[in-house]
């Protein structure tokens, strides 16, 4: 798995992940709005503003887009997408290999505690191809012990593989990757609400319900980049809550004493829509927390419970103590 996933995503994903953030315009846009959030963020009560996400999303497209309309940032968040995806198809792999460790092992009573079987039947002065027996024997069952006992190590394993290189003072263009990861919430949640609509539709190009690639490859690359308490320190989906707060108290507002039939149609559909957006970024939110949950291997990335989600949901566990706002 080690071989495959550096030849298959650190020589093609990584590089081009890499690219992008080096590119000048995604540089410098980054740069300035981290310098901007730590000028303001006192008066910004700590929440980097939608409003900066949003104008982000929308002026990368005026770099061009492709033959299928895609953007720049549509483009890196399919990227990151494939790097999650990549988790998953190891995970499941993996999984799968456990399984069939724990269905062929089943039948030794103690694992801690197996006896030599070569060294008895030397004992017992057994024939030659007794003890070779005996001796193979071991070793499958020595194999078999250690395959089952990996559980979940590859996870730090694939982290360990790539950190080195990817906080290499080379890599200084990567360090403002968290300031990227709101306009890209953004552009995967239009994203989403486009694939849940088209489910209904005759032609079902581009239809989904569900990506948790996206969060899989953003916990990964958050946890190879060191990134965590910088991504949190956004307090991002804090910020998405007020903003969808705010704009539903505006639309609450506008029908007090609306008589108007088509006003009051609009309204309806703009709270529908809003109800939509946030249920997309809770899914969001809580499809990150447990990507993050593979990466822990700290005091820092041990789940808490929190109150309340920041979208406004009912408690839950979060994936760490930093994984969401307070």
């Amino acid at each position: 798995f080690k071989q495959w996933y550096q030849r298959r995503v650190r020589g093609k994903k990584f590089f081009v992940f890499s690219q992008f953030l080096y590119d000048d315009h995604i540089y410098s846009r980054l740069v300035k709005d981290a310098r901007f959030f730590k000028e303001h963020k006192e008066e910004l009560d700590q929440c980097y503003p939608y409003d900066k996400a949003d104008k982000f999303n929308r002026g990368i497209r005026k770099l061009g887009l492709t033959p299928d309309g895609l953007s720049f940032l549509d483009q890196f968040r399919i990227l990151i997408t494939h790097i999650g995806n990549a988790m998953g198809y190891i995970r499941m792999i993996r999984s799968g290999g456990i399984h069939a460790c724990a269905n062929a092992i089943r039948f030794v009573p103690d694992l801690d505690d197996i006896v030599n079987l070569e060294e008895l039947a030397k004992e017992e002065e057994l024939p030659q191809d007794t003890v070779q027996a005996a001796a193979i024997l071991d070793s499958v069952l020595e194999n078999l012990t250690k395959n089952f006992a990996e559980g979940t190590a590859y996870f730090k394993m694939l982290v360990d593989v790539f950190t080195t290189s990817m906080r290499s003072p080379k890599n200084q263009h990567l360090k403002n990757f968290y300031m990227i990861i709101p306009p890209l919430t953004l552009n995967y949640v239009e994203q989403m609400m486009n694939g849940k609509e088209k489910i209904n539709k005759k032609n079902k190009l581009g239809a989904a319900f569900t990506d948790d690639g996206f969060s899989m490859g953003i916990a990964y690359i958050l946890k190879l980049l060191d990134q965590y308490s910088a991504f949190d320190s956004l307090h991002w989906f804090q910020s998405v809550n007020s903003k969808f707060n705010n704009e539903e108290k505006a639309v609450k507002e506008s029908r007090r004493g609306a008589s108007d039939v088509k006003l009051d149609q609009t309204n309806t559909l703009t709270m529908k829509r809003l109800d939509e957006y946030r249920q997309e970024f809770e899914l969001l939110y809580y499809s990150l927390s447990s990507a993050r949950i593979f990466f822990r291997t700290d005091v820092e990335d041990i789940p808490v419970e929190v109150e309340q989600t920041p979208l406004g949901g009912n408690a839950t566990p979060a994936a760490s103590s930093n994984a969401g706002p307070a």
